[in-house]
């Protein structure tokens, strides 16, 4: 007969945190969110630390490059999914690599013989008000001048004549060479009174463009996620079928990390994908995953992960429960993994970070995750609501909603995610629905940030080892769920005063 656990498959809504004693150290401003990323000897630090413990999963759906630069922008990091051929993942890796801070890849361009007519509607689609005039008309083509919304205007001038009527050609414009650094363009930009700064290199071709307006903008961002050339870091996720054409692809286009996405980590095949790639690329930190249990995960770390993920059947676009009756609570499943975690680095003197993903509903289950263990989380339905995911934002009756579709939906068709013994889904084990809109991902992830700095606070930690070390969690039976909710009608509109 099957062995039966005896401990109860429990989920973050089944436990809360006690408060200990806030020391007067204790604020919010104090808090440090730093937690490691990738596998390090006991007492070294890591290759890769993140300032915020903060994943988008690897999902068509969410991560996507303009998703990446604003969450490592934010501290965190997102992995950019493989259900793409190799060339677009791989590419998707360069254009998050090649973003600056600061340093814009123009996206309004023309050619000297475009008309204004064209030129008006490219400002119009872009929502920006200055044009690099190149002589192909792509971003990287040889600057032959700028022309800005002060420079004409659509009822003034001939919406027929050409962009080089009314340009500023690139000799009458200042202007720096490839090697200029941030502050040293930031410097001309107030020297000389400049509202944008165009980059060459030294062939005369456009580089970037730094706008006086963005300066205040990097000022937001203390705490991005850089590697030592101080480019935004990035990571990408590969399957176990065509990982020797994909990982050398990905790491020649700069990806920082990489991860295994699995359904299931627990198998022959991921741990030899995994001894692969450190065999073959012994310098690139790769994760595994996913696992539910502490044999699962010493399985992978054995094999090499270098961090591994926790969590099947929890996420919020996932049925493989409801399909193959397969899973775990995810709160049991992260004190079970996150107890392995510990026993394992206590026998060999390393440490592998867990990732808890899936499970998290609500913002301070996040807090949950990290108290049981978690050195960070992964998220998809979290950051699927933000305007940089890959969903299309659609105008519902009770507001926006955001596209949101599982890896194992049949929209996504992701079948070397879910081995089902052939080349395709021959059922789902996700679904394709919506979430509501949240707006841009910088907002909406402070506003999750102030909740977990003061909640550590409530537990009198001010570092997550510290959280993890000494925070005290209780069960939670159903009448005590019901009293965690507000018992009044809540007001919709401002009471009037008579």
């Amino acid at each position: 007969m099957a062995q039966i656990i005896a401990e109860v498959s429990r989920t973050f809504n089944e436990y809360l945190l006690l408060p200990n004693r806030t020391r007067t150290d204790c604020s919010p401003a104090t808090v440090d969110l730093r937690t490691p990323l990738v596998r390090h000897p006991v007492g070294e630090a890591p290759a890769i630390t993140l300032q915020s413990p903060f994943t988008s999963a690897i999902m068509q759906a969410v991560s996507t490059p303009e998703l990446a630069i604003a969450l490592a922008r934010n501290g965190g990091l997102s992995f950019l999914h493989h259900n793409q051929p190799v060339q677009d993942q791989a590419s998707a890796v360069r254009q998050v690599k090649n973003f600056k801070a600061g340093f814009v890849t123009s996206d309004t361009n023309v050619r000297p013989d475009d008309t204004f007519r064209l030129l008006a509607e490219t400002m119009r689609r872009t929502g920006h008000s200055t044009a690099a005039v190149t002589d192909d008309g792509t971003a990287t083509g040889r600057l032959l001048g700028l022309v800005t919304s002060r420079d004409f205007h659509p009822q003034r001038h001939d919406l027929d004549g050409p962009v080089s009527a009314r340009m500023v050609p690139v000799a009458g414009l200042p202007h720096a060479g490839a090697d200029v650094t941030l502050s040293e363009a930031n410097a001309r930009l107030w020297d000389e009174r400049l509202d944008c700064l165009p980059v060459l290199d030294a062939e005369g071709r456009l580089q970037y463009l730094v706008f006086r307006s963005d300066y205040a903008d990097n000022k937001r961002f203390p705490h991005q996620l850089v590697d030592p050339a101080k480019r935004l870091r990035v990571g990408a996720g590969v399957n176990t079928h065509d990982y020797r054409e994909r990982v050398p692809a990905l790491v020649e286009a700069g990806a920082d990390v990489l991860c295994f996405d699995s359904s299931d980590g627990y198998s022959d095949w991921q741990a030899q994908a995994l001894r692969w790639v450190k065999e073959h690329y012994p310098s690139v930190p790769v994760g595994g995953g996913n696992v539910v249990d502490g044999e699962a995960f010493a399985f992978l770390a054995e094999a090499g992960a270098d961090f591994v993920k926790v969590g099947v059947g929890g996420g919020s676009i996932c049925i493989t429960r409801d399909q193959k009756g397969i899973g775990r609570g995810q709160a049991s499943a992260v004190l079970d993994v996150a107890a392995a975690r510990d026993a394992w680095c206590e026998r060999t003197g390393e440490y592998v970070p867990v990732c808890s993903d899936g499970g998290l509903v609500h913002d301070y289950h996040v807090a949950l995750a990290l108290a049981m263990g978690a050195d960070f989380v992964m998220m998809g339905r979290y950051f699927a609501r933000f305007d940089q995911a890959a969903g299309a934002k659609l105008p519902t009756r009770d507001g926006f909603v955001k596209e949101y579709w599982g890896e194992g939906s049949n929209r996504a068709r992701n079948w070397q995610r879910y081995g089902q013994g052939g080349q395709g889904l021959l059922f789902e084990e996700g679904v394709d629905g919506y979430v509501p809109y949240a707006g841009d991902l910088d907002e909406g992830l402070a506003l999750t940030v102030a909740k977990l700095r003061t909640t550590m606070v409530s537990c009198g930690s001010t570092t997550l080892p510290e959280f993890q070390a000494t925070a005290r969690l209780t069960l939670v039976s159903d009448q005590s769920f019901q009293e965690s909710h507000a018992n009044v009608t809540v007001r919709d509109a401002p009471a009037t005063v008579s």
